[in-house]
């Protein structure tokens, strides 16, 4: 069992070098397939932070009557903390919300007097929540505008910032889905082009494989080489992108700190680089084994 695994495996690494530019080809390819994948996986991370980053920026406030206790509006404040739905709620006294307000126009004289003529606090108490999801800010709002608490809140501010809301929404689902799509469009063109790189290679071979299918050898011993050949080619591949994509992130990352200060690339990078390899390798050592395992499988019906 062990000479013959060994064997396998010197025929298929001296395959892998004896077709010289055919291998150069295959590897190529996967090369630019799995250098899309990798930038489509950081382009991924990018939109995920800005997203996070626009998710940070977008809340929904509850305004309550002057005339509503303290204690009521913490008991619903609690209640809102409960629920599944909310990630962060904010209390804001009317005292507070008048400190903020002064603050915010301190350079404007005119509401300054307006605010001294009037003698009162005229702003509301409120309660600034964010969801977990913007998926679930309508859900939010409907606990808020339930009759129960009408004779405490005077409005809920969900109509007003639901075009941001469903905006935002439709920026992600849109960034995943296309995402996704490239993915799997690359690596049906990998699989395809690898395919057929491999299958000339067989064909250079079909007398060998002739000889070795009359002096009875298994399909799994007449498969294997080339099993072997394609976790070759998504080995070397994998290192060759590697390669590539580090210069790529040191000549970005500056760029893209500047554009989005809440993602470091190089950080990341460093920081996930046995999970980023991993995932390339995995990727094309598949990509590699299926196109070798199809090419000598359906053309050569072995």
């Amino acid at each position: 069992m062990i000479t013959t695994l060994f064997r396998v495996i010197k025929y298929g690494v001296q395959s892998f070098w004896r077709n010289g530019w055919l291998s150069v080809a295959t590897i190529v390819v996967l090369v630019l397939a799995l250098f899309v994948f990798q930038g489509l996986l950081l382009s991924s991370v990018f939109v995920n932070t800005a997203v996070l980053s626009l998710q940070d920026k977008i809340d929904i406030s509850a305004y309550f009557k002057t005339t509503s206790g303290e204690d009521e509006i913490l008991k619903i404040e609690r209640s809102l903390k409960s629920l599944a739905e909310v990630k962060n709620v904010e209390y804001v006294s009317r005292e507070k919300a008048l400190e903020i307000f002064k603050d915010r126009h301190q350079n404007d004289p005119t509401i300054a007097k307006a605010l001294e003529e009037l003698g009162e606090n005229p702003l509301s108490a409120s309660l600034n929540i964010k969801a977990r999801d913007p998926k679930e800010y309508n859900i939010i709002a409907a606990y808020l505008e339930n009759e129960q608490f009408k004779s405490v809140i005077e409005k809920v501010t969900y109509s007003q910032n639901q075009t941001a809301i469903n905006r935002l929404i439709r920026i992600a689902d849109t960034a995943n889905n296309v995402g996704i799509a490239v993915i799997v469009v690359l690596a049906l063109i990998a699989v395809i082009v690898t395919f057929n790189t491999v299958r000339l290679a067989i064909y250079s071979n079909r007398d060998e494989i002739g000889i070795m299918r009359l002096v009875g050898a298994s399909n799994a011993y007449i498969r294997g080489p080339y099993i072997i050949e394609g976790i070759l080619y998504g080995v070397t591949s994998a290192v060759f992108v590697f390669s590539l994509i580090v210069p790529v992130v040191y000549a970005a990352g500056p760029y893209i700190n500047v554009f989005l200060p809440e993602l470091n690339l190089i950080e990341y990078f460093y920081g996930n680089l046995v999970q980023l390899f991993g995932y390339t390798l995995l990727l094309s050592v598949a990509l590699g084994t299926i196109s070798s395992s199809f090419a000598i499988t359906r053309y050569l019906k072995v």
